[in-house]
């Protein structure tokens, strides 16, 4: 099949037109050939299919809040065409057969590349490593590693696992949390913490962890990727391991980009989240970071949960919140539209060095004459308040529920198929029988 998109920006730049053959991009500019189908993308913005490093999509033993198709339902609806799935399953993700299961059923799903993220340590328990090397040379070729959901707190066991990914490349990807600090803690610590008479997360318990993996790394020549960094003085740990040298890569969530820790005073605990919710400095720290390329990605940590887990009192409230859906609005919002980036450095933050850290083929030079037709069509201009009509996955706990965030995925091309046109999903049969 043939599609032809006629008059899209590219990048936000100069508009042009784009030719998709089969699963390629053929040809970039003023185009006269007849296609099958034809896009009017007038006023649009053309991006690279967005790369996700950081999601939950809680299959297997999850379903109940998402499955692997409803959440790469939610991806496709977000603008991405590659999603990595967390390990923190039910069995953990942490064998050959296990990463092999996941990215069979998002091949069967067919919206998006399901990539797998296999476990650091057995069951996510910090105490043995995981099969590391049969995950790596497994059918879904595993190059992430994380025990997300909790820490690496084992020092030994988090040099252990950087020194055996050094020696093919890949990476271990931290969730920063000393878990002596944060015993029971539920929120920042800090005047919301002290006025609510909640047990606070101080920044330090971040900090700290990933002072000493940037250490650990540099030792060893090991990759460290540093997962949802929350708080200004992550900020100056990472901006001074790279002046050093050490190969630390950085992740924001969307949230931590926009809302702070002063949402907790209504006790809804729609905004209950690990690490939590800062403050205003550390929401500015974090947008120049982004900017001035210390933090190197956008990523979604998108943590759907059952109604019954958040209707419920913040204390007993799961953690994590819905953001493949609304994650590009939430960055045109912070960082666009505020002037701290442009549209081709949304390409760089949610695509083409998420891909690179993923070691994800395809992406080194999007929206290029041969490369794989992988693209998002984004109207920048729409506005309006979410609501759960524009959510698409297992869950709602979105925490943009009622806030009003700007542009709206038009299109999402996935290897030269729509998994989203005029702004509606694709069933799903079509997209896998294309």
């Amino acid at each position: 099949m043939t599609i032809l998109i006629r008059g899209a920006a590219i990048l936000g730049k100069d508009s042009a037109d784009i030719l998709i053959d089969g699963h390629t991009i053929r040809e970039i500019g003023s185009v006269n050939n007849d296609a099958d189908r034809v896009i009017d993308a007038n006023g649009l913005i053309a991006l690279p299919g967005l790369v996700d490093l950081h999601s939950h999509l809680r299959e297997p033993g999850g379903e109940g809040s998402e499955t692997i198709l409803s959440g790469s339902r939610a991806a496709a609806a977000g603008g991405f065409t590659t999603v990595h799935a967390m390990a923190n399953t039910n069995p953990v993700a942490d064998t050959a057969e296990l990463v092999d299961l996941v990215a069979d059923r998002g091949r069967q799903a067919g919206y998006v590349q399901v990539r797998p993220i296999g476990a650091v340590t057995r069951g996510l328990a910090g105490e043995q490593l995981a099969d590391i090397g049969g995950m790596a040379r497994s059918a879904a070729a595993v190059t992430v590693f994380s025990d997300d959901g909790k820490c690496v707190g084992d020092s030994l066991l988090m040099r252990r696992a950087l020194e055996y990914v050094s020696t093919f490349g890949g990476v271990i990807a931290q969730h920063a949390q000393d878990p002596r600090l944060t015993i029971d803690a539920v929120v920042n610590e800090g005047g919301v913490s002290s006025e609510l008479g909640l047990r606070g997360w101080p920044s330090v318990a971040e900090e700290s962890i990933i002072a000493r993996d940037v250490l650990l790394a540099e030792y060893v020549g090991a990759r460290l990727h540093v997962c949802h960094v929350s708080t200004a003085g992550s900020v100056d740990v990472i901006r001074w391991a790279k002046k050093r040298g050490i190969s630390v890569t950085a992740e924001v969530t969307p949230h931590h980009l926009v809302l702070t820790d002063d949402r907790a005073l209504a006790y809804d605990p729609i905004f209950k989240v690990n690490p939590p919710l800062r403050t205003s400095e550390d929401v500015e720290e974090l947008r120049r970071a982004v900017a001035d390329g210390t933090i190197d990605i956008v990523a979604t940590d998108h943590a759907p949960h059952a109604s019954s887990t958040k209707d419920c009192t913040w204390h007993d409230a799961s953690f994590g919140m819905v953001g493949l859906e609304s994650a590009l609005s939430v960055v045109q919002h912070t960082l666009v539209d505020s002037g701290h980036i442009d549209w081709p450095d949304v390409a760089r933050i949610l695509s083409v060095t998420p891909a690179r850290i993923g070691r994800v083929g395809g992406y080194a030079t999007p929206l290029a004459v041969g490369s794989p037709a992988n693209l998002t069509l984004v109207d920048p201009t729409t506005s309006e308040s979410w609501s759960t009509n524009r959510l698409h996955g297992g869950s709602t706990n979105s925490p943009f529920l009622g806030i009003t965030l700007p542009g709206k995925v038009v299109s999402t091309i996935f290897l030269g198929t729509e998994t989203v046109s005029d702004g509606a999903l694709v069933a799903p049969e079509i997209v896998r029988n294309t």
